[in-house]
């Protein structure tokens, strides 16, 4: 197949979605970026054409919640770099921001240069949160490193002790650090004695199979936390982003936090918005083991709801490509690896169940895959945005075909997906990278290590 790595490219008749409208016009890409949006755009005789006469062109999908070769000391995800960021541009996300942990010992740079060795392979573009583990008081300074490093935002734990735990004295503390520094923290929150406890309760009770795995893990303890860390963040006065909202009440108390003057951004997860715990009463309820666990049923319409309102501010995956044989190695949730492949199903199912089901338009869509987590996270407008001088970072999305996700045709390691089965209207017909084409029609052809860590200037607040 033809190497497209320094053509021009023309699509053309297509419907182009940003974040603020629809409109029918051509898009010319040259290079690594966006040239020009409009019609009757100038072509040079080695232009060429990409007919999406029927498809919607959008920017490339920003996945800003990703644990791509994860390892946790404990556990360690199936994938790496190339067959994680692979199986990403399959499903036409271009961008992925994932994390860069301060392992016990390390000094912050020395963690963000070692995961910039590991994503080496990737296919395309990357940046990196920093998970803090190992900052004593008196050393909040080292935080300015990460802007030097372009890892302007630290995230955080209320639970996981002791890997990666933060008790409030730690996150009153950082956040204070960060709202000196001009850094983001993003937060995981659950409250760690509520689980603990009632973790503890279930093993003794004999009940720790994976249909137990929702009780573990109450939705009390997702908002409890949720509710204290916007207390720290505001006592701190520290700009703030929640991480993977499980429940309706989470997102109220951040909209209720917005309303008396607070900073603070949120994020939910595709799984929050299409499953629910029933999934472990059924025949393979270790296809859902993840952290916060899947909630009640009713939820569901709820946070998509708050999603249509606008108190959502992205839709990230939390994608943690453990295997099949991982996790059903022990009918045991205290022993299962925790975490959902998801990031070649994001994109069709937020159109199918977000746009084609009316929860959303067609540039809230984009704002929500795309501009949003841009902005948030200081990539803007250089991802995220389909204007001359952006990166050509694009997918094309064929609208018309009938599809069912099967875990055979997709990309990951996992070798399963919890939405085996589900139904999906369209599918992705291109993803291009700046500017090359790395999939078109079901085929993958990109290449390894094309990729590039992405360094951030900062956050837009």
């Amino acid at each position: 197949m033809k190497s497209y790595s320094s053509a021009t490219l023309l699509i053309q008749n297509g419907t182009l979605v940003t974040h603020e409208s629809t409109l029918e016009a051509d898009l010319l890409l040259q290079g690594e970026r966006i040239r020009a949006v409009g019609r009757g755009l100038p072509i040079e005789h080695d232009t060429i054409v990409i007919e999406a006469e029927g498809c919607y062109v959008l920017p490339g999908v920003i996945d800003a919640h990703t644990h791509i070769q994860l390892d946790t000391g404990i556990y360690r995800t199936a994938d790496d770099w190339f067959t994680g960021t692979r199986a990403a541009a399959c499903g036409g996300v271009t961008t992925v921001v994932d994390f860069a942990t301060q392992f016990p010992g390390q000094t912050l740079r020395e963690g963000v240069e070692a995961r910039q060795e590991q994503a080496c392979d990737a296919v395309i573009d990357y940046a990196f949160h920093v998970m803090v583990t190992d900052l004593p008081p008196g050393r909040e300074g080292e935080l300015s490193e990460l802007i030097e490093l372009g890892a302007p935002s630290v995230k955080l734990y209320t639970t996981y002790r002791p890997n990666y735990y933060a008790d409030d004295a730690t996150l009153l503390r950082l956040m204070r650090a960060c709202a000196d520094l001009g850094l983001l923290p993003l937060v995981h929150c659950e409250n760690d004695a509520l689980v603990t406890a009632q973790t503890e309760a279930l093993s003794a009770a004999g009940e720790t199979g994976w249909l137990y795995h929702g009780r573990s893990r109450p939705a009390l303890a997702e908002q409890e936390a949720i509710q204290r860390v916007l207390f720290l963040a505001e006592a701190a006065d520290c700009p703030i982003h929640i991480c993977h909202c499980s429940t309706a009440r989470s997102v109220a108390l951040i909209v209720e936090a917005r309303e008396n003057g607070q900073v603070v951004t949120c994020e939910t997860c595709p799984q929050y918005l299409l499953l629910d715990h029933v999934a472990y009463e059924g025949a393979e309820p270790w296809r859902y083991i993840l952290q916060p666990p899947l909630r009640d049923p009713d939820e569901l319409d709820r946070l998509w709801a708050l999603v249509e309102a606008g108190a959502v501010d992205l839709v990230a995956t939390d994608h943690c490509d453990y295997s099949w044989a991982q996790k059903v190695a022990q009918d045991d949730f205290t022993r299962t690896p925790g975490g959902l492949p998801g990031m070649e199903t994001l994109l069709p199912l937020l159109y199918t169940y977000g746009f084609a089901e009316g929860w959303l338009t067609l540039p809230r869509l984009v704002a929500l895959l795309s501009t949003n987590p841009a902005r948030i996270w200081g990539l803007w407008p250089r991802k995220g945005a389909l204007l001359p001088g952006s990166d050509a970072d694009i997918v094309i999305y064929d609208p018309r075909p009938d599809t069912t996700i099967l875990s055979e045709k997709l990309h990951h390691a996992a070798g399963y997906t919890p939405y085996e089965g589900f139904r999906t209207l369209g599918h992705v017909k291109a993803t291009i990278s700046r500017g090359r084409i790395i999939y078109r029609e079901g085929r993958f052809i990109g290449r390894k290590g094309r990729g590039r860590f992405l360094a951030r200037a900062g956050v837009l607040f």
